[in-house]
């Protein structure tokens, strides 16, 4: 009995031992999970699943293509002119402040054509008196001036040379969407063919929402900054979409805030220069502005977006039409009106005569009218070398004088002038030639030289011809 014991204990603990043995050398690592009672669950969030074909999205943007493209299209413009400032008080006591100085600034270019139109802007070149234009492979030639539009702040230039350029092709910018990655080309702190990446943030961007001069900007977070103005803002296909134009800062640098003029605004500029001498503006013919509240409430309406029409003008294409005040445009040509930027942004990538489709909430029915654009007739215009501001008169101002031409002075903008109550009389002539309208004096101040004189034929208030002389 006690040989079965001992022989039962000795097969146990060879057993536990053969056990552990397998446990501890042979058997895999266990995976222990432990559960926390107290430790909450995790919230679950609902996301939203896009159903857009993942094939057809390059998940890993490209921009390669693009900087390959664009970047020997980007032109460095450097511009010469000329100050009279003197530097210090030595300066002005020794020659009267009359001492010139060669001044230099800086800017981009985008090349346009193969044969050497370039696109900048206006402030670029705006004051010089040589341009020097420096291709991606450190070419440089003289440039010349064709044409400005300095309330788009818009310029175009051109460089003579034999050879084919590389140019940039003008993209849709009313496709553009926001959240659209764009490229920005150009020459910053002249660091020549500096390229930068960013989206479109946002588009139809007023800066000057007081001013009266409503401007459509793309605002992009691609870095801008001083020397990039005039540089080129391209999709990821190399295409131009924007003139780099401004970036809103308050240390002069680039904060995240940038502006590009839309191409099919800078390209409808570019034509009309090209083809009548300057920029041909169509005018819907109306007054007003972006909805808010108080509009809401005033006229009763219904929406919150578009523009509300104030007025309109006679003898228009919105008159015509048949638009009202009170009218709410709700889109143009299918694309949507939601504030004055928008409406602005594409009626001036429009031409006199062109047709376009205004869609219009009144009074809660819509109606789709189609309006023709009238061409924009200049009507004020200022001789800052004679110190006045002229507008074209109606008739029976002229009547009242006796004539049947000639502009009216509308203002006096020196102190000098003001002195003499100007307002109210009329230019007949201006260096011996009959001035009909604002157009024509603008066109004569600005064919004539720097230094010469302006011959002003003028009807005072008993209807006499006056001659006065003004000096360079």
């Amino acid at each position: 009995m006690k040989r079965f014991l001992s022989l039962l204990v000795v097969a146990i603990l060879a057993g536990a031992m053969t056990l552990g043995m397998y446990k501890a050398f042979l058997e895999p690592d266990a995976v222990v999970i432990t559960k926390n009672e107290s430790t909450p669950q995790t919230s679950i969030i609902p996301a939203a699943y896009s159903t857009t074909n993942l094939n057809t999205v390059n998940t890993n943007t490209d921009f390669t293509i693009a900087a390959e493209k664009t970047v020997n299209a980007v032109v460095h413009v450097k511009q010469y002119g000329i100050t009279k400032t003197p530097r210090n008080l030595m300066e002005y006591f020794r020659n009267g402040g009359t001492t010139e100085r060669r001044i230099q600034g800086a800017g981009s270019g985008v090349i346009i054509t193969e044969d050497g139109y370039i696109v900048t802007n206006n402030h670029v070149i705006d004051g010089a008196t040589d341009l020097e234009v420096t291709l991606n492979n450190n070419k440089s030639y003289k440039a010349e001036v064709v044409g400005t539009a300095p309330q788009s702040d818009i310029a175009l230039i051109k460089i003579e040379t034999d050879e084919k350029l590389t140019y940039i092709p003008f993209g849709d910018s009313n496709t553009a969407k926001i959240g659209e990655w764009v490229l920005a080309v150009g020459n910053p702190f002249n660091l020549t063919s500096t390229v930068t990446a960013g989206i479109i943030s946002a588009k139809s961007r007023d800066l000057n929402e007081y001013d009266g001069n409503v401007q459509s900007f793309i605002q992009t977070d691609a870095a801008i900054n001083p020397g990039n103005s005039g540089g080129a803002l391209v999709n990821i296909n190399g295409e131009l979409i924007g003139i780099n134009t401004a970036i809103t800062s308050q240390t002069g640098s680039y904060v995240g805030y940038a502006f590009a003029v839309p191409s099919n605004n800078a390209r409808k500029i570019v034509e009309d220069i090209l083809e009548f001498g300057d920029v041909q503006k169509g005018i819907l013919g109306i007054r007003g502005g972006t909805i808010n509240p108080k509009a809401m409430q005033e006229y009763g309406i219904s929406v919150s977006q578009g523009v509300l029409i104030a007025s309109v003008e006679e003898d228009s294409g919105a008159k015509k039409a048949g638009l009202k005040e009170g009218d709410v445009i709700r889109e143009i040509d299918g694309l949507p009106i939601r504030k004055f930027a928008d409406l602005t942004g594409y009626v001036n990538s429009k031409s006199p005569n062109d047709i376009i489709n205004v869609k219009i909430l009144r009074k809660e029915r819509e109606l789709n009218l189609p309006v023709t654009l009238s061409k924009y007739i200049i009507q004020r215009y200022n001789i800052e070398d004679v110190g006045v501001e002229v507008a074209n008169p109606a008739k029976e101002v002229l009547k009242k004088f006796n004539l049947d031409h000639g502009v009216v002075i509308s203002k006096a903008l020196s102190p000098r002038m003001q002195r003499y109550n100007l307002e109210g009389l009329i230019i007949s002539e201006i260096d011996g030639k009959k001035v009909k309208n604002v157009l024509q004096v603008k066109q004569i101040i600005e064919s004539k030289y720097p230094e010469e004189d302006i011959t002003i034929s003028l009807i005072d208030r008993d209807g006499e011809k006056r001659e006065f002389v003004f000096q360079n």
